[in-house]
């Protein structure tokens, strides 16, 4: 009966995680033929994206809207805010500490390549950019989440003020979010072929590239993201529920982590998340909006990459990495970077564009970090959408107290 209950558990982990290993394989036996996969992938992560959009926009609206009681909304907000600063603080702390013991470019030799760099917006241009669009149908764009998040809590709180969810309004998001969460279900179950393919793909295509001169940076980062899972996934879940929050943690977090790492999108593993917080015992209210919030503001994972890659730029071009101002403007980039991430794919472009012209390095250094970025993607976007889950359980904590686990379960 054990063994029964088991399989029921983590049967679709399981499955998922055979995908990814057999797709793995294929890119692997096959090359640069498994690309032939490529198209089974897309669809299945185009999917993805597409319900994406409705999805944050509905669970947003529906959450605020039937929230008539406006001083749990603003203490959920905080507590969020607190959270994604303080765990990308921590974050920050240990990479520094990394990078300083083990010098990401300590032997490295790159030759130059000639690049040339945009110019860099103003900080008022990316504040307006990042939390703002100029037309409507910006909105309809995954690449716009932070102005559709915006929109969303605005839309909430109107429909809050309307009536909330016993308003014509307020019923009719509710009942669009189960239509919405219903698709969200037929889509996963294409998860294991379609996250197969996708990864068959990535190894197929890419594969080589992880042996080379960014060795010794792969060898740094990835064992330090398995240090931060271990030792403060486990602190935070703790902290988040006592010793039940932990297990329910463990019991429930390798969804979210397999997704992310194989689509590499903390966007596109918002409905794996969604799921995982509902089986944890995380209020629906503080899912539907530290969830979406978190796809692309809470990258704990891209504070790690970040200051990766300015320690091995520091290195490459014979700069010292040292001093207290250095370590202070590596955090406030670092965590700036993170915030105007996108949740998709290859997002971290933007952050690196942040990182060469923030520190002033020439326009040479964009395709060196560029191309460590793309080799980190995978572990970074899986500590930033499993990390959202976890933060969930942080708000929920700072919330409702911390008994919230008994008192869902008990």
């Amino acid at each position: 009966m054990d063994r029964k209950k088991i399989w029921e558990s983590y049967r679709f982990p399981i499955i998922l995680l055979a995908g990814i290993i057999a797709g793995a394989v294929i890119g692997v036996i096959f090359g640069e033929k498994a690309t032939v996969l490529a198209p089974v992938g897309t669809i299945f992560i185009n999917l993805m994206f597409t319900i994406v959009v409705p999805m944050v926009f509905v669970s947003i609206t529906n959450a605020v809207g039937s929230m008539l009681n406006m001083k749990r909304l603003g203490k959920i907000l905080g507590s969020m805010v607190v959270t994604f600063i303080v765990t990308g603080l921590f974050a920050a702390v240990l990479v520094l500490v990394v990078v300083n013991v083990f010098p990401p470019a300590a032997n490295t030799q790159i030759a130059m390549e000639s690049a040339e760099m945009g110019e860099a917006a103003s900080i008022s241009d990316m504040i307006i950019n990042t939390l703002t669009v100029d037309d409507f149908s910006g909105l309809m764009s995954r690449k716009n989440m932070l102005p559709l998040i915006v929109f969303a809590i605005m839309s909430g709180i109107a429909v809050a003020a309307c009536g909330g969810e016993e308003s014509p309004a307020g019923k009719l998001l509710n009942n669009l979010n189960s239509v919405i969460m219903k698709l969200v279900d037929m889509i996963m179950k294409l998860a294991p072929i379609g996250l197969g393919a996708y990864f068959a793909n990535l190894v197929g295509e890419f594969g080589p590239q992880l042996i080379g001169d960014y060795g010794r940076t792969m060898l740094i980062y990835y064992p330090m993201c398995l240090v931060y899972v271990v030792v403060f996934f486990p602190l935070y879940a703790y902290f988040a529920g006592g010793k039940e929050g932990v297990k329910r943690m463990l019991k429930n977090i390798f969804n979210p982590a397999v997704t992310a790492f194989a689509t590499q999108s903390s966007v596109a593993t918002l409905p794996v998340n969604m799921e995982s917080c509902k089986k944890i015992g995380v209020p629906s209210d503080i899912s539907n909006i530290v969830l979406p919030m978190g796809a692309t503001m809470h990258m704990d994972g891209s504070v790690l990459s970040s200051i990766t890659k300015i320690a091995f730029l520091f290195g490459i071009f014979q700069m010292p990495y040292e001093g207290i101002g250095t370590y202070a403007m590596s955090i406030v980039v670092a965590v700036l970077s993170a915030f105007v991430l996108s949740g998709a794919p290859g997002g971290g472009l933007v952050g690196e564009m942040l990182i060469v012209s923030l520190f002033g390095f020439p326009g040479e250094a964009f395709p060196l970090v560029a191309t460590i970025g793309f080799l980190v993607d995978p572990a970074a976007t899986c500590l930033n959408a499993s990390g959202d889950t976890i933060a969930s359980m942080i708000v929920t904590r700072l919330v409702e107290g911390k008994d919230w686990v008994k008192k869902k379960f008990v």
